[in-house]
């Protein structure tokens, strides 16, 4: 081995002359600089926020490029010296003398550990792109995720608050399942009209059609379905034979976002759920079922008066989603360019910031987004944080708006608020909460999910609130909520 390494720039120059008509793109680049680094692709994933066989697959393609321009093979494990020797080889004696020894000061860890440049620094709102550096592994999360939907006839649901990342986690698995040829039929059931819910029959011919459509196949419902035998049972023929039956042999990912909608109309979410069971257990002897692999993407846990024994959601796999760690908020600050994070003295200043808003990903982002661009320092957005004229403004006027259109949530908020302790509420109003992200639930029991909540609803909260929020209960809520107290 030579005992000195490339300074990296003149790394990126060379393999650039050897590729030629073959440019570095930026993921590329990253790559490489990480693999001279010795680091393994399961390292570059958590600083990148790419997934690793990405990664890995960008490796591969890579010193397949370069083992093809230098005829010779290239891995990860002898890029140092086949590269080094190649240089050496090529250079002239005078340029010799400017090889450096590689150091890993800021300016080289710097230009990659700041991902930045590699997309558009937006806003944080909605789903996080899939090419975006903003998105952050949650390990075993993504590896189980992509695991169960290979097998025949999973069914899985995906369970966080609002703002947690599900859609962002079920875009990638979708991404994945697309790379190994899978077919997918995603819906999201916020885009269903009020009308669709009319009626079980209605609801699941919209279903039906969707899902046609989304398998690019031609919707013809009027084929199968027989008032007679019902809507449950025309939906499962139409599945079993036509759906599954004139598409090829790959598995279809049927894919449900925002579940929690159907939950508000228990009649039709009764039986579409208990159906979806149904399916599932159909899946364990028929081959047919078994190309139908299921994904429930969900804020909260079902509050539809279902029997144990007969939920779909207690089946399969659950996979819920963690709020991010304090190792894991250092790293997205490192993709916002936060070049005081990058060392263990930064992640003891994050700490403060990560035990406020307990790690949960809409949270970190705005602060990081805020701090990225400079008009507020750590220590003031920790100070106004919790108050009205703090980053997070806009959205404590979302929960407010959504708390003072419900006085049973106001007013089982403004409990949780008073005491350090669990509190026993009503189930859907525990549920409810939950899937606002507001409250942590151990059963129907609750306590504040982060410090942020309780700083500022306990300013917004006085006894006259109080008194008034109670007051706008009916008599047997009055009495329902004074038993749990």
């Amino acid at each position: 081995m030579f005992n000195h390494k490339i300074a990296v720039e003149e790394l990126m120059e060379f393999v650039e002359r050897i590729l030629q008509d073959k440019p570095l793109s930026s993921i590329q680049r990253f790559v490489l600089h990480e693999s001279w680094l010795g680091k393994t692709y399961g390292e570059m994933a958590k600083r990148s926020g790419y997934r690793s066989h990405y990664i890995k697959e960008v490796g591969s393609q890579l010193w397949q490029d370069l083992s093809e321009a230098l005829g010779e093979r290239v891995t990860k494990k002898n890029l140092h010296l086949v590269l080094s020797k190649n240089l050496q080889d090529r250079i002239k004696p005078q340029e010799n003398k400017s090889l450096q020894i590689f150091q890993l000061d800021c300016s080289s860890e710097n230009e990659y550990s700041d991902l930045v440049s590699f997309s558009k620094m937006d806003f944080p709102s909605g789903p996080v792109p899939l090419d975006s550096p903003f998105y952050i592994n949650r390990p075993p999360l993504e590896e189980l995720v992509c695991h169960e939907i290979t097998q025949p006839g999973c069914l899985m649901r995906i369970k966080a608050p609002r703002k947690m990342g599900k859609s962002s986690l079920l875009n990638r698995v979708l991404a994945d399942a697309k790379e190994w040829g899978y077919q997918i039929a995603y819906l999201d059931f916020q885009e269903a009209d009020e009308d669709v819910f009319t009626s079980l029959d209605k609801f699941l011919r919209w279903f039906c059609i969707n899902v046609s459509r989304q398998l690019n196949l031609f919707a013809c419902l009027d084929d199968f379905w027989n008032a007679q035998m019902g809507s449950k049972v025309s939906c499962k023929i139409y599945f079993e034979e036509y759906l599954l039956q004139y598409i090829d042999s790959s598995p279809v990912v049927l894919a449900l976002n925002e579940v929690h909608r159907v939950f508000e109309y228990p009649n039709i979410a009764q039986d579409f759920l208990l159906m979806l069971r149904f399916w599932h257990e159909v899946a364990k002897q028929d081959q047919t079922w078994q190309k139908l692999r299921m994904i429930l993407a969900h804020t909260t846990e079902i509050y539809v008066p279902l029997k144990l024994n007969q939920s779909p959601l207690n089946l399969g796999v659950t996979v819920p989603i963690p709020p991010f760690t304090l190792e894991q908020v250092q790293n997205l600050a490192k993709c916002y360019g936060l070049d005081w994070a990058v060392d263990q003295q930064g992640a003891q200043r994050l700490a403060p910031l990560h035990e406020m808003i307990g790690g949960y990903p809409y949270l970190v982002n705005l602060a990081l987004y805020h701090l990225h661009h400079g008009k507020i320092t750590l220590e003031v957005l920790l100070k106004t944080a919790p108050t009205p004229t703090g980053i997070y403004t806009q959205h404590f006027r979302e929960i407010l708006s959504l708390l003072q259109a419900e006085p049973q949530l106001l007013w089982a908020m403004q409990q949780i608020v008073t005491t350090h302790e669990r509190v026993q509420l009503d189930a859907i109003a525990a549920y409810k909460l939950e899937s606002l992200g507001l409250v942590k639930l151990d059963g129907n029991q609750a306590r504040l999910s982060c410090e942020l909540y309780r700083l500022y609803f306990s300013q917004q909260f006085g006894k006259q609130n109080s008194a008034n929020a109670f007051s706008k209960l009916s008599g047997q809520e009055q009495k329902e909520y004074s038993l749990t107290l």
